[in-house]
Formats: structure tokens, sequence, C-alpha cells
């Protein structure tokens, strides 16, 4: 049954958005921990959305316009109102002078931005560089899923993937590596189509292809050498290889982790990702997200009235900015943006006929943000310069 399968899934969020709060607020080195969160939370957005838009395609009543119309309505009803809101809060206590360029954050090209600054200024809001990246995969990819001949998606799927780690090669031409080979979308795609990918195959193929089993501990095996290397000196060469090896290598391990928790990963793995507490967060992990680097940089304002170091990466921090992102995002949810979900049962992906004999879809998955490689902890002083939940209600 899909909806406990979506537990898992749920589960994989939780652990995500940890990944990021834990790389942003804790790690002496932020950089990685939060970018593999994104990562995952890439794969499982594209994952989702695609098997959401490819069930709507096998329903009798299917109409690409209906669909088309249901997905950016519900898209909008999910992503913009918390996202305003926190552009909102930011524009009216001016938070590290943002107002000058909120613009470009309204518009869903965070990305463009601190690309073509080469500069995470203003760093309160640089988290939602894959916000807009996500963003900017929904304005193309729901039209190549409905549009294009079924049987060509999966093809259409690797020859992005291919294009996106063929874009890695560019940076041996460009001197020395910028925000730039990050931020620009070409950098994201291979994820986010991963999971398209996923969900294409998994539609009518049961079984792992041979390929992936055998490959998937040798890419593991690989990954975690890679990143054991990372704190070391390296020529430039290899530091471009090593980087390439971060970003492809897990990609796979990825993508087959949230196939097998799509369909119900067994033993104690199954069970950890079902547990309440995983679950619960992963249903709020957006707002977790979302505001966790306003809230940060509130509790280094407040210092002075807190006990412990939030100044600093560490355990302080980690505790005291968590907890009050956990709050913040779970009053959000309740408060806020669970209402507003329940208004997307008036956007069916494929509308009933009269007879009621077609069923409605309204089901898809969720999304979020999280980090990338060279993203920064942060450091005032750098400042100067329905009744059961699913997983398908959070699309």
């Amino acid at each position: 049954m899909r909806i406990a399968r979506d537990r898992q899934l749920d589960g994989l969020r939780a652990i995500a958005v940890t990944m990021v709060l834990y790389g942003h607020f804790f790690a002496a080195d932020s950089s990685y921990w939060g970018h593999i969160g994104v990562r995952l939370f890439f794969v499982l957005s594209g994952f989702l959305i695609t098997r959401l838009l490819l069930d709507a395609r096998q329903n009798a009543g299917f109409a690409p316009a209906t669909a088309l119309k249901s997905f950016y309505a519900r898209r909008a009803l999910r992503i913009f109102p918390p996202y305003f809101a926190v552009l909102g809060i930011v524009w009216l206590i001016d938070l590290e002078s943002s107002k000058t360029v909120l613009a470009w954050h309204a518009l869903y090209v965070s990305n463009l931005w601190y690309a073509l600054q080469d500069a995470w200024t203003p760093w309160v809001l640089c988290h939602t560089w894959s916000l807009s990246i996500e963003e900017q995969f929904y304005v193309v990819w729901p039209l190549i899923v409905l549009i294009a001949p079924r049987r060509s998606i999966a093809a259409i799927c690797i020859g992005v993937i291919v294009c996106s780690i063929a874009y890695r090669f560019y940076w041996p031409f460009t001197g020395e590596p910028s925000l730039a080979r990050d931020l620009l979308p070409p950098a994201s795609m291979d994820a986010l189509v991963s999971g398209a990918l996923l969900a294409a195959y998994r539609s009518e193929n049961a079984a792992w292809p041979q390929w992936a089993k055998f490959s998937l501990m040798p890419l593991l095996s690989a990954s975690v050498v890679l990143f054991w290397l990372r704190p070391a000196t390296l020529t430039p060469m290899l530091e471009w290889l090593g980087w390439i090896g971060l970003e492809v290598f897990p990609l796979l391990p990825l993508t087959m982790l949230v196939g097998n928790c799509s369909r119900g990963l067994g033993g104690y793995l199954g069970r950890l990702t079902e547990l309440p507490p995983l679950t619960a967060l992963g249903r709020i992990s957006y707002g977790v997200y979302l505001y966790h680097a306003i809230v940060l940089a509130l509790a280094v304002k407040a210092q002075p009235w807190i006990p412990v170091n939030v100044s600093e990466q560490g355990l302080g921090r980690f505790l005291v900015a968590g907890a009050a992102t956990l709050l913040i995002a779970s009053i959000s949810w309740l408060a806020f943006e669970q209402p507003l979900n329940a208004l997307k049962r008036h956007f069916p992906y494929v509308r009933p006929r009269a007879t009621g004999a077609v069923p409605v879809l309204t089901n898809a998955g969720d999304r979020i943000g999280g980090r990338h490689a060279k993203y920064p902890a942060y450091r005032p002083e750098a400042l100067s310069s329905r009744k059961s939940f699913r997983t398908s209600d959070l699309h």
C-alpha cells in the first residue's frame, strides 16, 4: 500500500533535513553534510513529482492541460505561502540589509544571484538557492512528463543526466572553481532527474537491473574514501576529480535508497525510517529548511541573552537553534501550511467523469531544499564582508 510505504519516504526526508541542520549548526566543516542532504531531497523530489504525473497519464480521464494546471496550483499552495512569509519577515526586519536583493529571491533566481556575486551575501537567504533550482525544474519538467511520448521519458532522463555530468567538466577551463560551478541549474539536474528516471523505470519494472546491484557497494565505498580525503591538500586536478566523484558516485546509492523505501524497505532500516519522530520531522521538513537560517541569524543576534555559545558551530548552536527551528516549523505546519494543503483537494490531476467511475488523482510527493558543497558556516564576522498523514499530502 503506497500510504504505508510513503511513511518511509518521510523518514528519508527527516534524515536529509537532519543532515542539513548538522552541517549548518554543528559540523566544523559544514559544507558536505548539507550538500548530501539536499542531493537526497532532489532525488526524492524528482521521483515523487514524476511518479505523480505518470500516474495521472495512466488514468482514462487524463488531460494534459488539467494535470498541468493542477500541478502548478498545488505547487503554489504548498510552496509559496511559507516562502513569501519568510521573505516578508526578512523585509520587515531587514536582516543583513537584504531588502535590496529580495526581488531575486521572490522571482526564484537566488541561485543566479549568488553565482553572479560569487559570494554568499546576504548569508541569511543563501539557502534559497536550492528552492530556486527546484522551481526552475518545475517550470519545465512537468511539460516533458505530460507531453512527451511515454516510451521516451526514460531516454530523456538519461540524456539530461549525461549532460549534467558533462557540465562538471568545464571547471578546468575556467582556471578555478566558483559558486557558479554548483549553483547553475545543470549542476543539480542529475540528482533531480535521477529521481525522475527512478519513477519512470520502477513504474514498469519491479527489480533493479544487475548493473545497479553490482555497482552499489563500489560506489558507496568510493564515496566514503573521497569524503575522508576531502580535508587533504590536493593538486587542482585531483581536487576537481574528487569533487566530480563526490557529486556523481552517491547518485546511484541515493536513488536506490529512495526506490527501496518507495516500495517498502524491510528489516531494521525499514522500521527505523517509519519511527513516528522521524516521520513527524519529515512532515515539517520544508519549514525546517526554510526557517533554519533565519532562526540561526536571530539566535546569534540574541547571544548576550543565551547562556550557551550559539555564535559558533557546535553543540550549543545545534541544540538551541535546532530546537527553535523545530518549534517554529511545527507551528507553521499546524497553523499555516496544513490548512492550505487541504485546499489542494480542489485541484485533482484528473477530473472525474460524470459517473464518478474514474478515480481522482490528488497525490504526489514533496520537495525541499538543502545546501551545497561551498555553503559556509554562519559566522557573524563574515557577514560584514486529513486524519492520517500521507507523503502525498505534501504535494
